[in-house]
């Protein structure tokens, strides 16, 4: 028997276009339906109306949720995140306030390799605690996709015990998780000095057990002054791709070492940060379709300058927008924030936003035929808002807006 929602006095359903494309022409490309309705079976988009009209069949609906005249779009997709790991960071805050830069931090042993360590010793149970609970925070904002990187194992057993809990997770919780492999995400202490070995190790042995052990469909590597240089970076792509990978980058967060401009000629899905990217990044990018992954509330977190989106929207790179959730770099899961960040300094349109924090993200985590566009026969993940449209939503900062996140046609 089919179970049916129908959601009734939608004041404006705003959509991006787009099921299968993530291209730069489509970025501020909406699709706004006033007084509208929207029919939902078994969790699949069946009907839209709008102007007053309701789907055929909308009386027997076995649920009926009245929006009361609120905006409502795609459930978010969060494209970037480190969700799973041990311990937090808050000691290091003072060091930053005395100057101490991301590097220096990482350099002194603490930063992602302070994480290593707790995350090593945290148990599997601890670990998987920790990001369910993280997962309904988000939840709550309005995310209803989300990609998870390991990278704060490295080695055999740690990573193996990341990706299992986002593994577990996307099993158990409402959640959609897309896993993507970061075992190249620092250089541990037992590999200090060595990064050309560190490499061979994760490539020779953790990424044909992430293969074939089926633990992610992503691999991504820090590829940034002081981590991994471009070739060590193209030789773990490299490997990635061969063992039939998707390809994601960190790169030119701090320093333009070519990270964005191999991100092209790999043919990465996307490229993350990108603060520091240079023309020739961004056209490698353009050239190949790649992603812009970025992240503002880094930006904001770390006193940085933000990337520079408006240039890459018009060379036609498709702009994404995450949180960048982590215990460093960016303590906040809020990816509302980051709309309101993407608004401020990115200098983006609601409608420019709205196409970067659904549709493009999801295509860049290999989702983009089920979710990111509210279209009939894709699967029904979506919010409504408390504003009356996305430029309030931009507007407003500091308080959730999200008043009800459907998933999959269930009130979650």
């Amino acid at each position: 028997m089919k179970n049916t929602l129908l959601i009734k006095n939608i004041g404006t359903l705003q959509t991006p276009v787009g099921s299968y494309s993530h291209t730069g022409e489509k970025q501020g490309e909406n699709v706004k339906m006033k007084d509208a309705a929207l029919l939902i079976e078994d969790g699949i988009i069946k009907e839209i109306c709008e102007n007053g009209k309701l789907p055929d069949g909308a009386q027997d609906a076995d649920t009926i949720i009245d929006a009361e005249g609120k905006l409502v779009t795609p459930g978010l997709v969060e494209g970037h995140t480190h969700l799973v790991f041990g311990g937090y960071r808050q000691n290091e805050i003072p060091m930053k306030l005395k100057g101490a830069t991301y590097l220096d931090i990482l350099n002194a042993g603490g930063g992602i390799l302070d994480t290593v360590r707790h995350t090593r010793q945290a148990a599997f149970e601890e670990l998987y605690d920790k990001a369910f609970d993280f997962l309904d925070e988000m939840m709550a904002l309005g995310v209803t996709t989300c990609e998870a990187k390991s990278g704060y194992g490295l080695d055999m057993e740690n990573e193996m015990k990341m990706l299992k809990v986002v593994k577990a997770l996307d099993e158990n919780h409402p959640m959609d998780m897309v896993a993507t492999f970061m075992g190249a995400h620092a250089i541990p202490d037992e590999y200090k000095d060595k990064a050309d070995e560190f490499i061979d190790l994760l490539c020779k042995e953790l990424i044909p057990e992430v293969k074939k052990q089926d633990l992610a469909e992503f691999v991504d590597v820090f590829c940034e002054d002081s981590v991994f240089d471009v070739p060590q970076s193209r030789k773990y792509l490299e490997c990635a791709k061969a063992h039939g990978f998707g390809l994601k980058i960190h790169a030119d967060e701090i320093e333009e070492i070519g990270g964005s401009e191999l991100a092209g000629q790999m043919g990465a899905i996307s490229a993350e940060h990108l603060i520091a990217i240079g023309e020739k990044g961004m056209e490698s990018m353009a050239k190949a379709g790649t992603t812009a992954m970025l992240l503002p509330a880094t930006s904001f977190y770390l006193g940085k300058t933000f990337a520079p989106a408006r240039r890459m929207m018009e060379l036609g790179i498709p702009v994404a927008i995450a949180s960048d959730f982590n215990p460093g770099s960016c303590p906040s899961l809020n990816l509302q924030f980051a709309i309101n960040l993407g608004y401020l300094k990115y200098k983006m349109t609601p409608e420019e936003i709205l196409t970067a924090v659904t549709i493009n993200p999801a295509c860049a985590i290999g989702r983009g035929d089920k979710v990111g566009t509210l279209e009939v026969a894709k699967q029904a993940d979506l919010v409504i808002w408390d504003a009356s449209d996305m430029e309030m939503l931009c507007y407003r900062f500091g308080s959730n807006l999200a008043m009800q996140v459907i998933k999959k046609g269930i009130l979650v």
